[in-house]
């Protein structure tokens, strides 16, 4: 009798974020495995499209299986717009990007300044109305750099400036704010799981806080950057009055400066931070698919520095790591030598460009090299 091991038909688990600008993680999923089945007919393909907490986290949700839900909540300019979580059971998968991401904002319009994570605090309130007992609030992509003021006032929060009147929406009216009353937070708050899922770990202020570290790719100038970093410090220090020390500690929290500081405001809440694929490999149900894999595809469009510090392929291939599984790469653009891969525990990444050397095509005609590049992998590792 032939040996199983021998004759097992090989199981590819696709996990791969997006790439940002030409592929959805789902379309990813999709031209691998199209690639692949060229090659080798027979392959078994399982799909898990993943996410790092950024933008593309609630579609991940969806493809393994939560429900899409859409509310309308105010942009990050205070104009309504249609926004989407995810739920399944009573876990809800809220995207901050969704209603307060760069992506909301018209081609070429920056707002450093004035934009405000109002209906990021929307978004979760849909989520407790709809039962959620457990919430993974995925930030990244922000438009803001408001603190996540804007978020708590959505959930009931009132910052006050001297003649008893609210602040304006955004980062920079925070230097007005002389009081902060949180007692009308939603008191469904305190009694939730609450996770802040991200994938910096920056503290909310300072030479590596969200207006330094963050603020220029939303527009803002050096003088931005200076009066949003001296309009959140006030912040924190006005919140202290409200809830003590802990105000501070939250402030230089890993975290607290994710996707324009909103960390902060969820860390406020309650929030207990973890890097954001880990809480997403969680959530979509990594573990069981990777057991059943014989080969782990992972990738996202460029695999860099930044890859190794958070994002979602050196999750992926972490974890399959710890398994004994074998993983490689897919990606637009690899700028990591090999020994950066075989560190993080990726055996060989396979960029588009080594199929298609121009990136203005690579970027236009992404699709169809992947599918490409994925029937190289078949030849390398699915057939004998």
């Amino acid at each position: 009798m032939a040996d199983a091991a021998v004759n097992r038909t090989p199981r590819v688990l696709i996990a791969a974020d997006k790439f940002k600008g030409s592929l959805t993680a789902v379309q990813v999923a999709e031209r691998v495995t199209a690639g692949l089945r060229r090659v080798a007919p027979r392959v078994e393909v399982e799909a898990l499209p993943v996410a790092d907490g950024g933008d593309g986290t609630v579609d991940a949700a969806v493809a393994a299986g939560f429900e899409r839900r859409e509310v309308r909540v105010a942009g990050p300019l205070g104009d309504e717009v249609t926004a989407a979580y995810a739920l399944r059971g009573d876990t809800a998968v809220v995207e901050m990007a969704e209603a307060s991401g760069l992506q909301r904002l018209p081609a070429g319009v920056f707002a450093p300044l004035t934009s405000s994570t109002y209906g990021s605090g929307e978004l979760l309130r849909a989520a407790l109305d709809a039962g959620a007992r457990t919430i993974v609030f995925g930030v990244g992509g922000s438009a803001t750099t408001d603190g996540g003021a804007g978020m708590l006032s959505a959930l009931g929060a009132r910052f006050l400036d001297a003649d008893g009147e609210p602040v304006a929406p955004g980062g920079a009216a925070l230097r007005d704010v002389v009081t902060a009353d949180l007692s009308g937070l939603d008191a469904r708050l305190s009694s939730i799981d609450f996770v802040l899922a991200s994938d910096v770990d920056n503290p909310l202020t300072g030479p590596k806080g969200a207006p330094a570290v963050y603020g220029p790719q939303k527009g803002a100038s050096p003088d931005d950057v200076a009066t949003l970093d001296a309009a959140l410090a006030h912040f924190a220090t006005v919140l202290e009055k409200a809830i003590g020390p802990k105000a501070a500690e939250y402030a230089a929290a890993p975290g607290a400066g994710a996707a324009g500081g909103i960390g902060y405001g969820a860390l406020v809440l309650g929030a207990r931070f973890r890097p954001g694929i880990e809480v997403m490999l969680d959530v979509l149900g990594f573990a069981p698919a990777l057991e059943r894999a014989t080969l782990v595809i992972t990738g996202e469009g460029s695999l860099d520095e930044q890859t190794l510090h958070g994002k979602a392929p050196a999750g992926v291939a972490a974890a399959a790591r710890a398994a004994d599984k074998e993983v490689v790469a897919v990606c637009g653009r690899l700028a990591l030598r090999p020994a950066a891969l075989g560190k993080a525990g990726i055996r060989r990444a396979y960029p588009l460009t080594d199929v298609e050397p121009d990136v203005a095509k690579c970027i236009a005609d992404a699709g169809p090299i992947l599918e490409r590049v994925a029937e190289n992998i078949a030849r390398d590792f699915l057939t004998t």
